[in-house]
C-alpha cells in the first residue's frame, strides 16, 4: 500500500502520491506483490484503520505488515500500534543503522513474547526480523539521487 501521507512525515519534501505509487509498481512483483493506492481510495492514513478496512473487504485474506527496522523504531508512536500488532502479522526488514536499535527497542521488547521465525509469522501471528542483507535505500535518498 502506498501511503497517501505519513502522519508522522512532513508533507513537505515528500514526492507526489502519482509518482511514489507508480515508482512503487515499478518494483513490485505480481501476483504476489502488488502495488496499489487502496489506502487512498479507502480515505484512509492510519495504518490501524486501514487495516480493519481491509479485513471487512478481503475476509478470506491473511495480511503481513511488512517494515523497515527503522519503522520499528518509531511504531509505539503509530496510531492503535498494539492492536496492529494484536491481530497482524509483522515482518521486518533489517535497515542499517537500525536494525539492532529495532531490537532494543521498546516495541520488541513489548512484543517479545510474540517474536517468531521468518517463516512461521504468516500462519501464526506475531512478528519477525526477516534474514536478509541490509538494504540502504530509501525514499529519501532515492529522491535525492534523482534531484542531483
Amino acid at each position: 500500500m502506498v501511503s497517501p501521507g505519513n502522519p508522522l512525515k512532513p508533507a513537505r519534501g515528500m514526492a507526489p502520491f502519482a509518482e511514489r505509487l507508480a515508482s512503487a509498481a515499478a518494483i513490485a512483483g505480481p501476483p504476489r506483490i502488488l502495488a496499489t493506492d487502496i489506502e487512498a481510495r479507502l480515505g484512509e492514513r492510519y495504518t490501524v484503520r486501514s487495516l480493519a478496512a481491509l479485513r471487512r473487504r478481503f475476509r478470506r485474506c491473511t495480511f503481513v505488515l511488512v517494515l523497515g527496522a527503522d519503522n520499528l523504531v518509531q511504531l509505539p508512536r503509530w496510531q492503535g500500534w498494539l492492536r496492529i500488532a494484536a491481530g497482524t502479522a509483522i515482518a521486518v526488514l533489517p535497515r542499517p543503522g537500525w536494525t539492532r536499535r529495532a531490537l532494543a527497542g521498546q516495541a520488541a521488547e513489548r512484543l517479545r513474547a510474540w517474536r517468531r521465525a521468518p517463516g512461521r509469522v504468516a500462519t501464526e501471528g506475531g512478528w519477525c526480523l526477516v534474514p536478509a542483507r541490509e538494504h540502504a535505500a530509501s525514499a529519501t535518498a532515492i529522491r535525492a539521487a534523482r534531484g542531483a
